[in-house]
């Protein structure tokens, strides 16, 4: 029987939330567990933009997005169903970088500064006594004070922890790929087709990035994404010239289905959620991955305060976390899906892109309701 080891904190899932928790975590001598079921460095389907929000806690981190290859980005181009275009600037700026490289940069720089990284997968999660035991699929067991899901959109852990959304089937498909050809380095676009739309920019190694979602009873009308790409994406006259004119840089797209926007708790069970695991933003609003981030910023303090005995309890810490996230996020996810249930329909997309063009100044207001203010380092 395998002894139980002991840790302050231990986190479900190594990506942008979770290795950004075990590197603040750490440098606050706690010690500190990541347990993610994928080596590094791992391809993830990913929009890989990220909103300049995060770059002074990245730099807290110890992590140069831009020594990493990552292209600064200050153009947005939206078009509609029809390739009706709009271009702005970004009121606040962002980059372009893969999880590919950002993941594994995260992962050493949580090993350097301490935390260890266990390539397992979580089966069971038990609280007691105002502790976790963690049990694993290899058969470890873990015990800790606090436990952070950042595990993703949706997990089998998920179904355990007797979540709602869950429980509910969701359409969503999400194909991603990454091609070489002529784009704009300072720019991010995202383009619509019927019944799905489509980010595009640039990341390191002079990589074109392209993460579409759609929906899959759309999708699997079709024999096969080349297929579907051909006969749906190609109707934008934006996609088709990118699609049709690039080489592609994987054997095959990465995808990834049952995608759900439907309402989470950022806590429950008493688990800290983390990313995408605590809420999901609509990609049409290009910032889910500056939320995670975000959100790992938010828990880190918080928990670090509670460790230090300036939080009285548990309930006090998972209250006031309840509160700041919503504070950060609550408004954004808001806009996040209005903006996506009106360009779901294509005759009102049009409308507004009309309206767009009369009055410049709504799409970057618009932009600035999904990628909040700098953070700040206290």
């Amino acid at each position: 029987m395998k002894e139980e080891l002991k840790f302050d904190v231990l986190i479900i899932g190594g990506g942008l939330a979770g290795l950004s928790s075990a590197i603040h975590l750490s440098k606050s001598n706690l010690s500190v567990l990541v347990i993610e079921k994928n080596s590094y460095p791992k391809h993830k389907v990913c929009g890989e933009y990220i909103s300049n929000e995060v770059l002074p806690y990245l730099k807290f981190l110890d992590i140069d997005v831009f020594s990493l290859g990552a292209k600064k980005i200050d153009r947005f181009q939206l078009s509609t169903t029809q390739s009706k275009l709009l271009s702005t600037t970004l009121p606040l700026g962002g980059f372009g970088i893969s999880r590919f490289c950002l993941d594994h940069a995260l992962a050493k720089k949580a090993l350097e500064v301490g935390s260890e990284i266990l390539e397992d997968s979580v089966e069971d999660i038990q609280f007691s006594n105002d502790e976790f035991l963690v049990e694993t699929k290899k058969s470890n067991k873990f015990k800790a004070k606090i436990v952070i899901g950042a595990y993703g959109k949706r997990s089998n852990l998920d179904i355990k922890l007797n979540r709602q959304f869950i429980k509910r089937k969701s359409p969503y498909l999400a194909v991603k790929m990454h091609v070489k050809g002529d784009f704009a380095d300072d720019v991010v676009a995202l383009h619509n087709f019927e019944g799905g739309y489509c980010g595009v920019s640039k990341v390191e190694n002079d990589n074109i990035n392209l993460c579409y979602i759609t929906n899959f009873n759309v999708f699997k009308k079709f024999k096969d994404i080349q297929d579907f790409q051909k006969n749906v994406v190609y109707k934008n006259n934006f996609l088709k010239d990118i699609l049709s004119n690039t080489v592609p840089v994987f054997e095959e797209p990465l995808t990834i289905s049952q995608i759900s926007f439907d309402a989470k708790k950022p806590v429950e069970n008493h688990i800290i959620m983390c990313g995408d695991t605590a809420a999901l933003i609509h990609p049409l609003c290009g910032n889910g991955m500056s939320m995670a981030i975000c959100s790992a910023q938010i828990a880190s303090r918080l928990i670090i305060k509670y460790f230090n005995s300036e939080t009285s309890d548990r309930e006090a810490l998972e209250k006031q976390y309840l509160r700041e996230w919503n504070v950060a996020f609550k408004s954004r996810l808001k806009t996040g899906r209005i903006v996506a249930n009106l360009f779901n329909q294509p005759r009102l997309s049009e409308v507004l892109m009309r309206g767009l063009k009369w009055f410049p100044s709504v799409l970057p207001f618009i932009i600035r309701r999904t990628h909040g203010k700098v953070m700040s380092i206290e």
